[in-house]
């Protein structure tokens, strides 16, 4: 990775932005305001931009939302396909494992989903997989119009 080419930010990014960037690995289309409101209550945002000529690109993002004491949750750990295999990924997580080190008390609990495949990813950075021997499947309920 030239990290030259690259610019780091702990600011959200723009609404287009994010949403551009969820559609670029397949995610949902979500609505503009939810995309706003979800990202201004986030705790933390790293975002990584590469840096071209006149302009820049939002290539690789995540955030931690939570309630700042007890819980965290990592989410929307991206990185556009044709910039993956670079190591933004592991740029992005190691910026957030430094938040957390920081913010993170003793008795905090930390959480994420990962995407099918991508566990493994997670687990050099000591998250476990569920179910193991003390904890049962995580589970998630999603909110449609029918």
């Amino acid at each position: 990775m030239k990290k030259n080419t690259y610019k780091i930010q702990y600011a959200p990014p723009t609404v287009s932005d994010f949403m551009a960037l969820r559609m670029s690995i397949g995610w949902e289309v979500i609505d503009s305001t939810m995309s706003k409101a979800s990202l201004d209550n986030s705790l933390f945002h790293v975002t990584v931009y590469q840096q071209l000529a006149q302009s820049e690109i939002l290539v690789a993002m995540g955030r931690v939302i939570g309630d700042g004491a007890m819980y965290f949750y990592l989410q929307d750990i991206i990185v556009l396909p044709e910039f993956q295999g670079q190591g933004l990924g592991q740029l992005v997580m190691s910026e957030i494992e430094s938040y957390l080190t920081q913010t993170a008390k003793n008795g905090a609990t930390i959480g994420l989903l990962a995407a099918k495949g991508k566990e493994s990813f997670y687990q050099r950075f000591g998250y476990i997989q569920r179910p193991n021997e003390l904890l049962g499947n995580g589970m998630c309920k999603f909110i449609h119009d029918e």
